[in-house]
């Protein structure tokens, strides 16, 4: 409990300074999606917070705004068609995450902690229910991030996002964070289309 409190204040802290230290990359993000495609720069999409409750997650728009709604992109039968130009440089740079630091800043996310599930990913939070991955809040980055990411099951993302809060420290998110600069370089665990494993997985409805 001491180091969720610590973990808070981190949070705080280094939101704040991300926000002003990456304004001109927030800027020039903006300005070239606003010229490579119609549509608003921030996407918002209804996800699952802390103890279940809704919030709405932020990133920058990297999808035609014709896109089937709250559908994974690797459940698409060809996300290709609705990924837009920059969209394919900030997905692969995972810059299309940095609004993000927003929702962190204001306690609905924390930068490391479990990757916030879809309103209606009801087997993804049914799983989670059982390691109590629900209970905290949802992270920018993950242990499943760094271990799998798109690549893993539905069950073996929820038993590593619990493996997480059962090892939850300041040693474990550093772990992370460092996983995630790696995977990041690599580009390592993105999967942009339909896969064996995660199609038979998700049940999803749309809004």
């Amino acid at each position: 409990m001491k180091y969720m409190k610590i973990k808070r204040y981190l949070d705080i802290l280094l939101s704040s300074i991300s926000l002003v230290v990456l304004s001109p990359v927030f800027l020039a993000l903006i300005l070239g999606i606003k010229f490579d495609s119609k549509g608003p720069v921030l996407f918002k999409q209804k996800r699952i917070g802390i103890k279940k409750s809704y919030f709405y997650i932020l990133k920058f728009r990297t999808m035609k705004i014709d896109t089937p709604k709250n559908t994974p992109t690797h459940l698409l039968e060809d996300p290709e068609l609705y990924i837009t130009r920059i969209g394919k440089i900030l997905r692969k740079t995972s810059l299309d995450e940095l609004p993000q630091i927003w929702n962190i800043f204001i306690g609905e996310m924390s930068f490391i902690g479990p990757r916030p599930a879809l309103w209606n990913q009801y087997d993804l939070i049914a799983e989670r229910d059982i390691y109590r991955v629900n209970d905290i809040r949802p992270g920018l980055t993950g242990w499943a991030q760094i271990n799998g990411r798109d690549e893993i099951s539905i069950k073996a993302k929820a038993k590593l996002d619990g493996e997480y809060v059962k090892k939850i420290s300041f040693k474990m998110d550093l772990k992370c964070f460092l996983g995630t600069i790696v995977n990041v370089v690599k580009s390592k665990g993105v999967v942009e289309g339909r896969t064996d494993t995660t199609e038979n997985e998700f049940a999803l409805t749309k809004e």
